[in-house]
Protein backbone atom coordinates (compact mmCIF):
# COMPACT_ATOMS: atom_id res chain seq x y z
CA UNK A 1 0.00 0.00 0.00
CA UNK A 2 1.36 3.59 -1.14
CA UNK A 3 1.32 5.45 2.30
CA UNK A 4 1.84 8.55 0.31
CA UNK A 5 -1.62 8.76 -1.38
CA UNK A 6 -3.67 11.66 -1.37
CA UNK A 7 -6.17 11.17 2.13
CA UNK A 8 -3.80 9.10 4.04
CA UNK A 9 -1.83 11.37 7.39
CA UNK A 10 1.83 10.19 8.27
CA UNK A 11 2.05 10.25 12.09
CA UNK A 12 4.69 12.21 13.32
CA UNK A 13 7.17 10.28 14.95
CA UNK A 14 8.17 10.40 18.57
CA UNK A 15 11.44 10.89 20.20
CA UNK A 16 14.81 12.26 19.26
CA UNK A 17 17.19 10.44 16.97
CA UNK A 18 19.42 8.32 18.48
CA UNK A 19 22.37 10.01 16.81
CA UNK A 20 21.73 13.45 18.52
CA UNK A 21 21.65 11.48 21.79
CA UNK A 22 24.54 11.48 24.41
CA UNK A 23 26.84 8.40 24.83
CA UNK A 24 24.49 7.49 28.07
CA UNK A 25 21.67 7.44 26.68
CA UNK A 26 22.67 5.76 23.46
CA UNK A 27 23.95 3.04 25.89
CA UNK A 28 20.48 2.68 27.42
CA UNK A 29 18.10 3.65 24.08
CA UNK A 30 16.38 0.78 22.33
CA UNK A 31 16.20 1.11 18.64
CA UNK A 32 17.21 4.43 16.75
CA UNK A 33 15.09 7.20 18.67
CA UNK A 34 14.94 7.87 22.35
CA UNK A 35 11.85 8.83 24.40
CA UNK A 36 11.45 9.96 28.13
CA UNK A 37 8.04 8.41 28.18
CA UNK A 38 9.49 4.98 26.65
CA UNK A 39 12.16 5.20 29.23
CA UNK A 40 9.98 6.02 32.04
CA UNK A 41 7.59 3.54 31.24
CA UNK A 42 10.30 0.98 30.93
CA UNK A 43 11.73 2.17 34.37
CA UNK A 44 8.58 1.25 36.43
CA UNK A 45 8.60 -2.22 34.46
CA UNK A 46 11.48 -3.11 35.75
CA UNK A 47 11.20 -1.14 39.24
CA UNK A 48 7.63 -3.56 39.65
CA UNK A 49 9.45 -6.54 38.23
CA UNK A 50 12.45 -5.99 40.53
CA UNK A 51 10.18 -5.46 43.91
CA UNK A 52 8.01 -8.63 42.46
CA UNK A 53 11.21 -11.10 42.85
CA UNK A 54 12.33 -9.50 45.77
CA UNK A 55 9.24 -9.81 47.85
CA UNK A 56 8.86 -13.76 46.58
CA UNK A 57 12.63 -14.21 47.63
CA UNK A 58 11.97 -12.37 51.16
CA UNK A 59 8.77 -14.49 51.68
CA UNK A 60 10.48 -17.73 51.07
CA UNK A 61 13.02 -17.30 53.34
CA UNK A 62 10.95 -16.48 55.74
CA UNK A 63 8.83 -19.71 54.82
CA UNK A 64 12.13 -21.48 55.38
CA UNK A 65 13.57 -20.36 58.49
CA UNK A 66 9.96 -21.17 59.79
CA UNK A 67 10.20 -24.34 58.42
CA UNK A 68 13.73 -24.51 60.13
CA UNK A 69 12.51 -22.97 63.12
CA UNK A 70 9.98 -25.88 63.09
CA UNK A 71 12.24 -28.91 62.53
CA UNK A 72 14.36 -27.30 65.42
CA UNK A 73 11.81 -27.29 67.48
CA UNK A 74 10.93 -31.08 66.56
CA UNK A 75 14.50 -32.02 67.17
CA UNK A 76 14.65 -30.59 70.76
CA UNK A 77 11.69 -32.45 71.70
CA UNK A 78 13.37 -35.83 70.20
CA UNK A 79 16.69 -34.51 72.71
CA UNK A 80 14.64 -34.13 75.61
CA UNK A 81 12.62 -37.72 75.47
CA UNK A 82 15.57 -39.44 74.66
CA UNK A 83 17.97 -37.42 77.79
CA UNK A 84 14.52 -38.38 79.69
CA UNK A 85 14.74 -41.90 78.96
CA UNK A 86 18.29 -41.68 80.07
CA UNK A 87 17.64 -40.67 83.11
CA UNK A 88 14.77 -43.38 83.87
CA UNK A 89 17.92 -45.72 82.63
CA UNK A 90 20.53 -43.93 85.28
CA UNK A 91 17.60 -43.96 87.75
CA UNK A 92 17.10 -47.62 87.51
CA UNK A 93 21.21 -48.27 87.72
CA UNK A 94 21.15 -46.00 90.93
CA UNK A 95 18.87 -47.94 92.48
CA UNK A 96 19.99 -50.88 91.86
CA UNK A 97 23.35 -49.98 92.89
CA UNK A 98 22.21 -49.06 96.32
CA UNK A 99 21.10 -52.42 97.12
CA UNK A 100 24.06 -53.45 96.04
CA UNK A 101 26.19 -51.08 98.49
CA UNK A 102 24.01 -52.01 100.95
CA UNK A 103 24.86 -55.35 100.67
CA UNK A 104 28.15 -55.64 100.37
CA UNK A 105 28.31 -52.95 103.39
CA UNK A 106 26.37 -55.53 105.87
CA UNK A 107 28.61 -58.42 104.60
CA UNK A 108 31.89 -56.71 105.87
CA UNK A 109 30.32 -55.19 108.26
CA UNK A 110 29.45 -58.71 110.09
CA UNK A 111 32.94 -59.72 109.28
CA UNK A 112 34.22 -56.39 111.15
CA UNK A 113 32.37 -56.97 113.88
CA UNK A 114 33.18 -60.52 114.65
CA UNK A 115 37.02 -59.83 114.14
CA UNK A 116 37.81 -60.77 117.89
CA UNK A 117 35.49 -63.99 118.47
CA UNK A 118 37.84 -66.62 119.16
CA UNK A 119 36.59 -69.02 116.17
CA UNK A 120 38.67 -70.64 113.48
CA UNK A 121 36.06 -69.93 111.30
CA UNK A 122 35.89 -66.29 112.08
CA UNK A 123 36.62 -65.12 108.37
CA UNK A 124 33.75 -67.31 106.67
CA UNK A 125 30.49 -66.26 106.12
CA UNK A 126 27.21 -68.08 105.35
CA UNK A 127 24.89 -68.25 102.02
CA UNK A 128 22.28 -70.32 100.89
CA UNK A 129 23.05 -68.98 97.39
CA UNK A 130 26.93 -70.29 97.40
CA UNK A 131 27.18 -73.56 95.93
CA UNK A 132 30.40 -74.46 96.97
CA UNK A 133 32.21 -75.68 99.87
CA UNK A 134 28.77 -75.96 101.36
CA UNK A 135 27.73 -72.41 101.52
CA UNK A 136 30.94 -70.82 102.95
CA UNK A 137 32.90 -68.27 101.79
CA UNK A 138 35.41 -65.17 103.02
CA UNK A 139 34.37 -61.88 102.33
CA UNK A 140 37.80 -60.69 101.83
CA UNK A 141 38.38 -63.39 98.80
CA UNK A 142 36.49 -60.16 97.30
CA UNK A 143 37.92 -57.63 99.26
CA UNK A 144 40.19 -56.44 96.38
CA UNK A 145 37.12 -56.10 93.54
CA UNK A 146 36.02 -52.80 92.79
CA UNK A 147 33.08 -51.36 91.32
CA UNK A 148 32.68 -47.92 89.99
CA UNK A 149 29.73 -46.16 89.40
CA UNK A 150 29.03 -45.22 86.18
CA UNK A 151 25.49 -44.61 85.19
CA UNK A 152 24.67 -44.74 80.88
CA UNK A 153 25.55 -41.44 79.38
CA UNK A 154 25.93 -42.18 75.89
CA UNK A 155 22.51 -39.70 74.60
CA UNK A 156 24.18 -36.81 77.06
CA UNK A 157 27.37 -37.14 75.36
CA UNK A 158 26.24 -37.47 71.88
CA UNK A 159 23.76 -34.66 72.40
CA UNK A 160 27.01 -32.18 74.01
CA UNK A 161 29.10 -33.57 70.98
CA UNK A 162 27.07 -31.71 68.24
CA UNK A 163 26.34 -28.96 70.43
CA UNK A 164 22.70 -28.35 70.17
CA UNK A 165 22.23 -27.95 74.00
CA UNK A 166 22.23 -24.58 73.31
CA UNK A 167 18.74 -25.04 71.85
CA UNK A 168 17.36 -26.41 75.34
CA UNK A 169 17.14 -23.41 77.01
CA UNK A 170 19.07 -22.47 79.97
CA UNK A 171 17.23 -23.59 82.71
CA UNK A 172 16.57 -27.28 80.85
CA UNK A 173 20.09 -27.05 80.06
CA UNK A 174 21.36 -26.42 83.49
CA UNK A 175 19.36 -29.24 84.80
CA UNK A 176 21.15 -31.38 82.20
CA UNK A 177 24.08 -30.77 83.01
CA UNK A 178 24.13 -30.43 86.79
CA UNK A 179 22.20 -34.00 86.55
CA UNK A 180 25.26 -35.59 84.07
CA UNK A 181 28.39 -33.54 85.15
CA UNK A 182 26.98 -31.97 88.40
CA UNK A 183 28.82 -32.75 92.13
CA UNK A 184 26.76 -35.08 93.09
CA UNK A 185 27.83 -37.38 90.54
CA UNK A 186 31.24 -36.20 90.04
CA UNK A 187 31.40 -37.51 93.86
CA UNK A 188 30.20 -40.56 93.58
CA UNK A 189 32.46 -41.74 90.71
CA UNK A 190 35.50 -40.61 92.57
CA UNK A 191 34.42 -41.99 95.79
CA UNK A 192 33.52 -45.17 94.03
CA UNK A 193 36.81 -45.35 91.98
CA UNK A 194 39.22 -43.22 93.13
CA UNK A 195 38.84 -43.36 97.13
CA UNK A 196 37.68 -47.07 97.63
CA UNK A 197 41.24 -47.82 95.18
CA UNK A 198 43.29 -46.78 98.08
CA UNK A 199 42.23 -48.80 100.73
CA UNK A 200 42.48 -52.05 97.79
CA UNK A 201 46.04 -50.66 97.08
CA UNK A 202 46.84 -50.78 100.50
CA UNK A 203 45.15 -54.36 101.05
CA UNK A 204 47.78 -55.33 98.30
CA UNK A 205 50.48 -53.95 99.26
CA UNK A 206 49.54 -55.74 102.67
CA UNK A 207 49.52 -59.15 101.07
CA UNK A 208 52.86 -58.28 99.12
CA UNK A 209 55.42 -56.62 101.18
CA UNK A 210 53.90 -58.53 104.49
CA UNK A 211 51.84 -61.23 104.49
CA UNK A 212 54.33 -63.32 101.91
CA UNK A 213 57.08 -62.91 104.66
CA UNK A 214 55.07 -63.50 107.54
CA UNK A 215 52.60 -66.85 106.65
CA UNK A 216 54.62 -69.80 105.68
CA UNK A 217 52.15 -71.54 103.04
CA UNK A 218 51.53 -69.79 99.95
CA UNK A 219 49.17 -66.53 99.64
CA UNK A 220 45.89 -68.27 98.45
CA UNK A 221 42.39 -66.17 99.38
CA UNK A 222 40.10 -68.29 97.34
CA UNK A 223 40.62 -70.83 99.74
CA UNK A 224 38.64 -71.14 102.55
CA UNK A 225 41.08 -73.82 104.38
CA UNK A 226 43.99 -71.02 103.97
CA UNK A 227 41.40 -68.64 106.37
CA UNK A 228 40.85 -71.05 108.55
CA UNK A 229 44.24 -71.86 109.08
CA UNK A 230 45.79 -68.34 109.23
CA UNK A 231 43.17 -66.84 110.87
CA UNK A 232 44.87 -65.88 114.30
CA UNK A 233 47.75 -64.53 112.36
CA UNK A 234 45.10 -62.12 110.44
CA UNK A 235 43.07 -61.48 113.50
CA UNK A 236 46.60 -60.04 114.81
CA UNK A 237 46.66 -57.62 111.42
CA UNK A 238 45.18 -54.59 112.78
CA UNK A 239 45.97 -52.51 109.97
CA UNK A 240 43.93 -54.63 107.73
CA UNK A 241 41.01 -54.09 110.56
CA UNK A 242 41.60 -50.42 110.25
CA UNK A 243 41.44 -50.43 106.53
CA UNK A 244 38.19 -52.38 106.31
CA UNK A 245 36.77 -50.01 109.34
CA UNK A 246 37.85 -46.95 106.88
CA UNK A 247 36.28 -48.85 103.96
CA UNK A 248 33.14 -49.23 105.84
CA UNK A 249 32.74 -45.96 106.53
CA UNK A 250 33.44 -44.88 102.74
CA UNK A 251 30.58 -47.21 101.77
CA UNK A 252 28.19 -45.76 103.95
CA UNK A 253 29.05 -42.14 103.19
CA UNK A 254 28.73 -43.65 99.18
CA UNK A 255 25.09 -45.16 100.20
CA UNK A 256 24.13 -41.24 101.86
CA UNK A 257 25.36 -39.73 98.07
CA UNK A 258 23.40 -42.18 96.54
CA UNK A 259 20.34 -41.63 98.27
CA UNK A 260 20.58 -38.01 97.38
CA UNK A 261 21.34 -38.77 93.86
CA UNK A 262 18.37 -40.84 93.50
CA UNK A 263 16.09 -38.33 94.37
CA UNK A 264 18.00 -35.65 92.24
CA UNK A 265 17.03 -37.94 89.48
CA UNK A 266 13.38 -38.61 90.17
CA UNK A 267 13.01 -34.27 90.51
CA UNK A 268 14.79 -33.59 86.90
CA UNK A 269 12.79 -36.22 85.66
CA UNK A 270 9.34 -34.69 86.17
CA UNK A 271 10.81 -31.55 85.37
CA UNK A 272 12.04 -32.25 81.62
CA UNK A 273 8.79 -34.92 81.71
CA UNK A 274 6.72 -31.77 82.33
CA UNK A 275 8.27 -29.49 79.84
CA UNK A 276 8.26 -32.53 77.01
CA UNK A 277 4.56 -32.42 77.59
CA UNK A 278 4.25 -28.23 77.32
CA UNK A 279 6.33 -28.82 73.84
CA UNK A 280 4.34 -31.74 72.30
CA UNK A 281 0.86 -29.44 72.82
CA UNK A 282 3.10 -26.32 71.25
CA UNK A 283 3.55 -28.54 68.23
CA UNK A 284 -0.05 -29.95 68.25
CA UNK A 285 -1.24 -26.61 68.21
CA UNK A 286 1.11 -25.45 65.36
CA UNK A 287 -0.05 -28.95 63.38
CA UNK A 288 -3.74 -28.02 63.92
CA UNK A 289 -3.30 -24.16 62.79
CA UNK A 290 -1.61 -25.30 59.82
CA UNK A 291 -3.87 -27.28 58.78
CA UNK A 292 -7.74 -25.87 59.93
CA UNK A 293 -6.47 -21.88 60.96
CA UNK A 294 -7.01 -20.95 56.94
CA UNK A 295 -10.69 -23.07 56.34
CA UNK A 296 -12.05 -20.12 57.16
CA UNK A 297 -11.35 -18.00 54.18
CA UNK A 298 -12.03 -21.10 51.99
Amino acid sequence: MNKKKKGYVIPEEKGVKKEKLNWFLRAITLGDRFSYQDFFDRLKKGIVDFLIVFFGVLVSFGVEQKGQSFDDRGRNIDNLINLRNEMISMQEYTQIYIEQNLWVTNMYKRLYNQWEVDNDSIFLLHDEEVTEDEGYYSPLTYYPNLDPFNPPRVVYEAIKLDGTFRFLGPYIGRIINETYDGTDLKYLMINTDREERIFVNQFNDRLSYRWVYDIEDDINLYSNYWWVKNRKYIQKDRFLRYNLYNRIELWEQIADQLSDYDQFLEKNIKIIDSVVGLKESEITLIYWCLFNCGEEYN
